[in-house]
C-alpha cells in the first residue's frame, strides 16, 4: 500500500486551489482534510519512507502515536477552519492556509531534525501571508517582526542539528536532552516557537492582526508543533516544569487588563500551552499524556473562542472590549457557541479542557512538585478570568454598545458548532480521547475529588468576578496600549541604536573640526618656518639644496611631534 504522507494531499490542493474559483476550490478545500484524514487513520506505525543524504538517514514520514495525536487534530483543525473561511474569495490567504496546514503535519511527521527544519521554516514563511492579508500597516510591521523571530528560531535549529550531527553522528529526531551545545540550541530553537516568556510576543504581536479567518489557522498549528517536538526531545526535562509553570501564570495579568479581545485570547494560548510545557517537563506517562491530550483539546477550543471573537470582528469591525456589548440580543448563536468554547477552557466538568487540565496537575502532585501545583491552580482560576468569563461577558453581556449586528455566514456558524460539539462530546466521553494517547494509564477524570476542587475553584473565581465588579475594583475596558516584553526591541533597542548613532556623529563631527584645526595650525606653522629657512639659505645656497633643507626640517618636526 502506498503510504502518502499527509503533507502532501495539502500541498497538491494548494495548487489546485491557486489555479481554480468559486465553489470549486471551496470544494477541493473541504476534501483535502478529509481524504487526508482517512488516509492517515489506515496508516499503520512505523517509518514509511528513508533516504540517504550525506550519509545520514533522513525519515521524512514516521507514524507513532505521539504524531499520530497531532496528525489528527491538525486534520480536524484544518476541516473545521477551512470551513469558516468558506466565504473569503482571497486566494492568497486560500492557498497559504493549506500550505501552512500541510507544513505543520509534515513537522509532526518528520523522523529526522534536517526535515523537521524544512518544515519548521515553511510553517514560517507560509503562515506570514495569513497576517500580511490582512493589508494594513500594522499586519505588515507585525508580519515582518514574526517572521524574522521565526526564522531565528529555524536558523536556531539548524545550527543546532548540525552540531547534534557532529556530535552524534546522526540526524534522527528523538530524545535529545540538555547536553552539550546541540540540545541548548534546538531547545532554544523549539522554546522560541513555543512562546517560552521573554521570547512570546511574536504571538501577541502577530495573531491579533491577522485575518479573522488566518488567526483560526494560526491559533492550531505553530505553537502545538512546538509543543510536539518538546514532547519527542526533552520529556522529563525538569527546567520545563518551571518554564512552563511561568507560562501559566504570567499572562494572566496582561489578559485581564487587555481591551483587545483577540489578544486577551493569544495570552490565553501562552497560558495554555505552558500546561502542556509542564506536563512535558514532569514526562511520567500521565503527565505526556496530560500535555498531548490538553494540545489536542486546545487547538479545539481556543479555535472555538477565536472563531466567536472572528465572528464578532466580522459582523461589527469592532474588536475591543470597550466597543462591544448586548451582541447577546442579535447574535445569540455566535453567544452560545463561545459560551461552550468558554466552559471548555475554564475545565467546566463535563467540557473538554476538564478531562486533560486535570491530568496534568494529578502528575504534578503524585510527582512531589506542590508549588508547582499551587501555581497551576492559580492558573486555572486566572483563565476562568479572562477567557471564561471576560471574554463572553465583556462582547455579548456588558453595558449595551447599540450594535445590532446579526449572526455571521451559516459556514462560519457550522465550523463553530462542529468545534462545540467536539467540546462537549470529549468532555461527557473522554474515553474516545484516550483511547488515542500515547500511554495507557487508566485515568480516570470524573471522581469526586476532581469534580469537586474544580467546581470550588469554578464557583469562586465566579463570585470573585462579581465582587470585583460590584465594587468597580475589576479592571475596566480601556483603550490603552499595555507594555510587554516587546517594548524592548520596539522602543527601547530603536531609541538605543539611534541614540548611539546620533552620539556616534557628534563624536565624529567633533574629531573632525579638532583634526582639521590641529592639520590647519600646523600647516601654517610650518610655512611660516619654511619662511624664515629659506631667507636665511637663499643668498648661498641653490634651489636644489634649499628643497632638500626644507624636506630634512619638516620630517624632523613631524618626527618629533608624534614622539611627544
Amino acid at each position: 500500500m502506498l503510504e502518502i504522507p499527509p503533507f502532501v494531499p495539502f500541498f497538491i490542493g494548494a495548487v489546485i486551489a491557486a489555479v481554480t474559483r468559486g465553489r470549486l476550490r471551496g470544494l477541493v478545500m473541504v476534501l483535502i482534510p478529509v481524504l487526508s484524514a482517512i488516509h492517515l487513520w489506515t496508516v499503520p506505525e512505523g517509518s514509511h519512507l528513508q533516504f540517504a543524504f550525506l550519509s545520514y538517514e533522513l525519515i521524512p514520514y514516521r507514524v507513532d502515536k505521539l504524531s499520530l495525536m497531532f496528525g489528527y487534530v491538525f486534520h480536524i483543525a484544518a476541516f473545521i477552519a477551512i470551513i469558516y473561511a468558506l466565504h473569503v474569495r482571497d486566494t492568497v490567504q486560500q492557498v497559504a492556509a493549506l500550505m501552512y496546514a500541510g507544513s505543520g503535519l509534515g513537522a509532526v511527521f518528520s523522523g529526522d531534525l534536517l526535515s523537521l527544519f524544512v518544515f519548521w521554516e515553511l510553517l514560517a514563511f507560509t503562515s506570514v501571508f495569513l497576517i500580511w492579508a490582512r493589508r494594513t500597516q500594522k499586519a505588515y510591521t507585525a508580519g515582518m517582526r514574526y517572521l524574522i523571530i521565526q526564522v531565528i528560531s529555524g536558523l536556531l535549529l539548524l545550527v543546532g542539528a548540525l552540531f547534534y550531527a557532529a556530535e552524534n553522528g546522526t540526524l534522527a529526531f528523538g530524545y535529545i536532552g540538555l547536553q552539550g551545545i546541540a540540545g541548548w540550541l534546538i531547545f532554544i530553537a523549539f522554546g522560541i516557537k513555543c512562546a517560552f516568556p521573554f521570547a512570546h510576543n511574536w504571538l501577541t504581536d502577530a495573531y491579533p492582526e491577522a485575518t479573522v479567518t488566518g488567526t483560526v489557522f494560526l491559533s492550531a498549528f505553530t505553537s502545538k508543533v512546538a509543543v510536539y517536538s518538546l514532547a519527542r526531545a526533552y520529556p522529563g526535562t525538569e527546567l520545563l516544569i518551571y518554564i512552563g509553570a511561568a507560562m501559566t501564570c504570567f499572562p494572566i495579568f496582561f489578559a485581564v487588563i487587555e481591551n483587545d479581545l483577540r489578544r486577551v485570547l493569544a495570552y490565553s494560548l501562552i497560558n495554555q500551552v505552558g500546561f502542556m510545557v509542564v506536563g512535558v517537563g514532569i514526562g511520567t506517562a500521565l503527565a505526556i499524556n496530560g500535555a498531548v491530550s490538553h494540545a489536542f483539546n486546545d487547538v479545539i477550543f481556543k479555535g472555538l473562542l477565536f472563531m466567536s471573537m472572528g465572528a464578532v470582528l466580522h459582523m461589527t469591525g469592532r474588536i475591543n472590549g470597550s466597543d462591544l456589548g448586548g451582541l447577546y440580543k442579535t447574535m445569540p448563536k455566535t453567544t452560545i457557541l463561545c459560551i461552550v468554547g468558554a466552559a471548555s477552557i475554564s475545565a467546566f466538568p463535563l467540557f473538554s479542557g476538564f478531562v486533560s487540565k486535570s491530568m496534568v496537575m494529578s502528575a504534578a502532585l503524585e510527582n512531589g512538585h506542590n508549588w508547582v501545583w499551587l501555581m497551576l491552580l492559580f492558573a486555572s482560576a486566572g483563565v476562568f478570568h479572562h477567557a471564561g468569563i471576560k471574554i463572553p461577558y465583556f462582547a455579548f453581556f456588558a453595558h449595551d454598545s447599540g450594535i445590532r449586528a446579526s449572526d455571521p455566514p451559516s459556514n462560519m456558524l457550522i465550523a463553530m458548532f462542529i468545534a462545540a460539539a467536539l467540546c462537549v462530546g470529549i468532555g461527557v466521553y473522554p474515553a474516545a480521547l484516550y483511547s488515542l494517547l500515547p500511554y495507557d494509564t487508566g485515568y480516570n477524570p470524573y471522581d469526586a475529588t476532581h469534580i469537586l476542587a474544580q467546581t470550588q475553584l469554578l464557583f469562586f473565581s465566579a463570585l470573585a468576578f462579581v465582587w470585583l465588579n460590584l465594587k468597580n475594583l475589576y479592571p475596566p475596558e480601556l483603550r490603552s496600549t499595555n507594555i510587554d516584553v516587546e517594548w524592548t526591541y520596539r522602543r527601547v533597542l530603536p531609541a538605543v541604536w539611534q541614540g548611539t548613532v546620533a552620539m556616534s556623529q557628534r563624536v565624529y563631527g567633533l574629531f573632525s573640526q579638532s583634526v582639521t584645526r590641529v592639520f590647519t595650525l600646523t600647516t601654517n606653522y610650518l610655512a611660516h618656518k619654511n619662511a624664515k629657512i629659506s631667507g636665511l639659505l637663499s643668498d648661498k645656497h641653490p634651489a636644489g639644496s634649499m628643497v632638500l633643507w626644507v624636506v630634512v626640517i619638516l620630517a624632523s618636526y613631524l618626527l618629533l611631534t608624534f614622539l611627544q
